[in-house]
C-alpha cells in the first residue's frame, strides 16, 4: 500500500478541486442559461459546440459535453426542478445523437 506525504495528499486534493474548477469554467464559458432552455435538442447543439470549440482538449467532444452536462446536473442536486431534469435526461439522449453513440438501453450502450 502506497503512503503519501501530506504534500503529496494536498497537491491531489488541490488537483482534483482544479479539474472541477475547470469543468466549471467551461460550463460558464458556454451560453449563458444553456441549461435552463426548454428544449433538449438546443442544449444538446451548444453543448456539442462549446466542446468542439474548448481549446483545453483532453478528452473527445463527445466525453467533454457530456461531462459539462452530467456536472450540472450532479450539482444542482435537490435544487433541480423535476421538469428541468426531465429536459436535462433527454438532453443526454439527443447528445448521444448527435455523435452518433448508441441510445441508453440501447446494444453497445454500457
Amino acid at each position: 500500500m502506497a503512503q503519501f506525504a501530506p504534500a503529496q495528499l494536498q497537491q491531489q486534493s488541490t488537483d482534483q478541486w482544479s479539474k472541477a474548477d475547470e469543468k466549471r469554467q467551461e460550463i460558464e464559458d458556454s451560453d449563458d442559461d444553456v441549461f435552463q432552455n426548454e428544449d433538449p435538442a438546443s442544449i444538446a447543439r451548444l453543448l456539442k459546440r462549446t466542446a468542439e470549440r474548448t481549446h483545453k482538449k483532453r478528452t473527445t467532444p463527445y466525453r467533454s459535453a457530456m461531462s459539462m452536462l452530467v456536472f450540472y446536473i450532479n450539482r444542482s442536486g435537490r435544487n433541480l426542478p423535476a421538469r428541468q431534469l426531465k429536459v436535462l435526461e433527454e438532453a443526454k439522449e439527443e447528445l448521444r445523437v448527435l455523435f452518433d453513440k448508441p441510445r441508453k438501453g440501447e446494444k453497445g450502450s454500457p
